[in-house]
């Protein structure tokens, strides 16, 4: 794990406006401390996978709670970062089959700013901090683009 974290540190997307985001949000699930003296790449280095990690998953039961946690932080880190941006309040809505499908949707007034089809739950993850980075960034421009094109809908 520190060797992981060692590489995501000399990453240049550890600097990405979205990853900090990402960080404030899994800080503030740090109601006791605990995470306190952990360095902030080390907090979400659970997102980056390789592909091999991701293939020696198994997909058969019910996907980890704690793959369903990360990616439940990720879509709130982007609600927040569309909120920052447009000012209007987004709210995620995540309903998922026990099989590992399901569907991530962001609300903003009435609005669906963000509408992500999830599939293979079980193996959810990002090559490369610079990969969820981007992934990151691009759900934010969908969600601030389809915000400025139905702003009277987005603030109803």
């Amino acid at each position: 794990m520190a060797e992981a974290a060692t590489t995501l540190t000399e990453e240049p997307a550890a600097d990405a406006p979205f990853i900090k985001e990402l960080i404030k949000i899994w800080r503030a699930q740090d109601s006791h401390g605990t995470w306190e003296n952990k360095a902030d790449l080390d907090l979400i280095a659970p997102y980056i996978l390789s592909k091999e990690e991701r293939r020696a998953l198994p997909i058969v039961g019910d996907p980890d709670p704690d793959t369903i946690w990360r990616m439940e932080l990720l879509f709130n880190a982007v609600a927040l970062s569309i909120e920052k941006e447009t000012g209007v309040m987004v709210s995620p809505m995540f309903k998922m089959h026990h099989e590992g499908f399901g569907r991530m949707v962001l609300i903003g007034g009435r609005l669906i700013v963000v509408n992500k089809q999830l599939r293979d739950m079980h193996r959810f993850g990002f090559d490369s901090l610079a990969k969820l980075a981007e992934q990151g960034d691009k759900y934010v421009k969908e969600g601030v683009d389809t915000i400025n094109r139905f702003p009277d809908v987005a603030k109803y």
